[in-house]
């Protein structure tokens, strides 16, 4: 039994020293072999475990692993943490390279905390790859592309703000790869045009290898392809999109969860007159489904909405209603995470049935007795009141809002209460209705608040949303005249000039908040950063605003005489009158009748009907028969007083006694 154990491994180790990188299938066989003999062996274990790895076998790679023990997970903790992260488990792979201190386990475990979603990690590790330097071949550009994905993916994750480099640079330009990082970083800030640009030159760069055979350079070009139909369908290039689409079949990409994005764009981009039903029963899909090529959280949240979506179309609100209100209850309240707002919106056009207007609203409000502090369905609610006309009522419904939160106290309720998204939603409405002095007074609230919490806490805005706030804030500011919004404008920019010394919109506003306050403390460098007056007035007509009506300043040479010119008149506006003030049948398109304020007698066309009218105008008008008597002093065709008329003698006729067998 020992000779045989011992032959085993002497033909393993010859066959270790013999193999090259095409002897995995002999190398698996061999230690098959070797295990057959003894199950225990953890040299052939480890062997084993290698070739299936380079073997892409990964499911039964971990099977190898949990035969092995702890003895070989201890042996192999390299090995381990990759076929977990492989497998399927980034977030045991993490923590398994983590326990690691060689480099090889840095990389591991960097892949895995980007594809677990913890981006800043992998931010934070490759940050230390590249300052130690690489040490093999080629492993610089690995680190250099797996860091721009890294980049894209805390733009879209809102950590914007760790990102070093928000445009690309010539080096990204160099290779397809780098090239298409770069374009999904700008499609994350919204910039379409440059990644449009980016997308373009990354096919070009993957067209032009000529390492790479036809079926890898299709694998490549494949998801660059996606997000040009994206990026294109964006920007609204209907038939660009459309003839990228038929150049591609989203069934030859290997990856589900791409193949699946793929054909949610391709249908996106077809004429909205396709069968909706249809489309429900290709693209209804779970994200869960997608596994182990599972899509970011980011991407699931967007097929989910595009799955209600779906519903509401098919007209399935019923099943739409219920599920979005199980999913809602289920998360904390009040809260702005896009995931459940999204939720909150498709809930109410469930039971609004896709309506609009004033029954929507009604059947909307119903659901805020149930929800009251339901972001989603206020900001929905908030929109249907403007719909209809009724800003009055929108801003007394985030107000309230606003004052329940403010009186709970809890920082999590404040943070939903100076959200700048929902601040952004009233001052909009103030600023609808003219009411300046409200909107200064909600943006200083805000400001103010967000600068004492971005202190003490990790867990705020991005400060991409923070700055729009203290822009707005401080602008608003300037236009008081209390010393009290004066200065905390000047605080404000300040402390965004401070944070990003070359943004000369906060320079401008710093020097405009000093100049009401201390004039004397704008320092030179403060307006180095501003566009000098000189550019900013050589583009004006001197001459042209003088013949306009611009006062020539006077000298002590020539007398001063004041010449009026009169302003140029422009036809004045017409006055909109109120529906409530307009006739029923009122038809614009016909002019007018020029005597409707007369009465219907003074009228030119009037027509008197029967004898006594006809008898009665002739009188009144103008030129008509005048009987004039002697006794008579009232006016002419009136009877004198005291006179009587009897009737004629045919009217005596007709008339017939009362009484017995006369007729009442």
């Amino acid at each position: 039994m020992t000779s045989a154990l011992s032959s085993a491994a002497d033909s393993l180790s010859s066959l270790l020293r013999q193999s090259t990188v095409n002897d995995h299938d002999e190398l698996l066989k061999t230690a098959d072999a070797s295990l057959r003999k003894s199950k225990n062996d953890v040299e052939a274990q480890h062997v084993k475990l290698v070739a299936l790895l380079k073997l892409d076998r990964f499911e039964d790679a971990l099977k190898v692993l949990e035969e092995g023990g702890d003895r070989l997970k201890e042996r192999a903790r390299l090995e381990w943490a990759y076929a977990l992260y492989k497998g399927g488990n980034p977030a045991k792979a993490a923590e398994v390279a983590g326990q690691g201190s060689e480099r090889g386990f840095r990389h591991i475990e960097a892949q895995a905390s980007y594809r677990n979603e913890n981006f800043k990690r992998a931010h934070q590790l490759y940050g230390q790859l590249v300052s130690s330097g690489s040490q093999i071949s080629n492993e610089d550009m690995d680190i250099k592309i797996n860091s721009g994905a890294v980049d894209a993916q805390l733009e879209w994750a809102r950590q914007g703000h760790l990102v070093q480099k928000k445009k690309p640079s010539r080096e990204d330009l160099e290779a397809f790869e780098t090239a298409y990082n770069a374009a999904c970083g700008s499609i994350a800030r919204d910039e379409l045009g440059q990644a449009e640009i980016l997308l373009k030159r990354a096919k070009d760069l993957c067209n032009a290898l000529e390492d790479l055979s036809e079926a890898e350079r299709q694998a490549e070009l494949l998801p660059i392809t996606v997000q040009q139909i994206y990026v294109l369908t964006r920007q609204g290039k209907a038939e660009e999109a459309k003839a990228v689409a038929s150049s591609m079949k989203p069934s030859d990409l290997p990856d589900a969860a791409t193949r699946h994005i793929a054909e949610i764009n391709t249908t996106a981009a077809a004429p909205q007159t396709s069968n909706p039903y249809l489309s429900h029963r290709l693209l209804h899909k779970s994200p869960d489904s997608l596994k182990p090529d599972r899509p970011f959280d980011y991407q699931s949240d967007i097929m989910k909405r595009n799955n209600y979506a779906l519903d509401l179309l098919s007209e399935k609100y019923a099943g739409a209603a219920h599920s979005t209100a199980a999913a809602i209850s289920s998360k904390p309240s009040p809260t702005v995470d896009g995931a459940v707002t999204s939720l909150s919106v498709v809930n109410a056009a469930a039971h609004a049935r896709n309506q609009t207007g004033k029954e929507a609203l009604k059947l909307v409000q119903a659901q805020l007795k149930k929800r009251p502090n339901d972001v989603g369905l206020i900001l929905v609610i908030v929109q249907l009141y403007i719909l209809t006309g009724n800003h009055a009522s929108a801003i007394a419904l985030m107000e309230s809002f606003f004052a329940r939160l403010q009186q709970s106290g809890s920082s999590s309720d404040l943070d939903v209460r100076y959200a700048p998204g929902l601040v952004g939603t009233l001052v909009s409405l103030y600023s609808a209705r003219s009411q300046s002095a409200h909107a200064r007074t909600e943006l200083a609230k805000a400001a103010k608040y967000w600068q004492q919490r971005s202190r003490d806490a990790t867990d705020v805005p991005s400060q991409r949303s923070l700055g729009h706030l203290y822009k707005a804030a401080g602008v608003s500011l300037l236009e008081s005249s209390k010393p009290e919004d004066l200065d905390l404008a000047r605080n404000i920019f300040s402390e965004l000039s401070q944070q990003d010394p070359e943004d000369r919109y906060a320079s401008a506003g710093l020097v405009a908040a000093l100049a009401a306050t201390s004039p004397s403390s704008i320092q030179s460098s403060d307006l180095s950063s501003l566009t000098p007056v000189e550019r900013l007035v050589a583009g004006i007509d001197i001459s042209a605003l003088e013949e306009a009506g611009i006062a020539k300043p006077a000298t002590s040479a020539t007398p001063v005489t004041s010449v009026k010119r009169s302003a140029p008149t422009a036809p004045p506006k017409a006055k909109k009158i109120r529906p409530s003030r307009m006739p029923k049948d009122y038809d614009a398109s016909k002019k007018p009748d020029p005597e409707r304020w007369l009465p219907m007698r003074d009228r030119t066309y009037y027509k008197p009907k029967g004898r006594k009218g006809k008898q009665k105008q002739a009188m009144l008008m103008q030129g008509g028969v005048v009987v004039e008597r002697e006794d008579s002093a009232s006016r002419p065709g009136t009877p004198a007083a005291g006179e009587v008329k009897s009737g004629g003698g045919q009217q005596q006729k007709n008339k017939k006694k009362k009484g017995k067998g006369g007729k009442w």
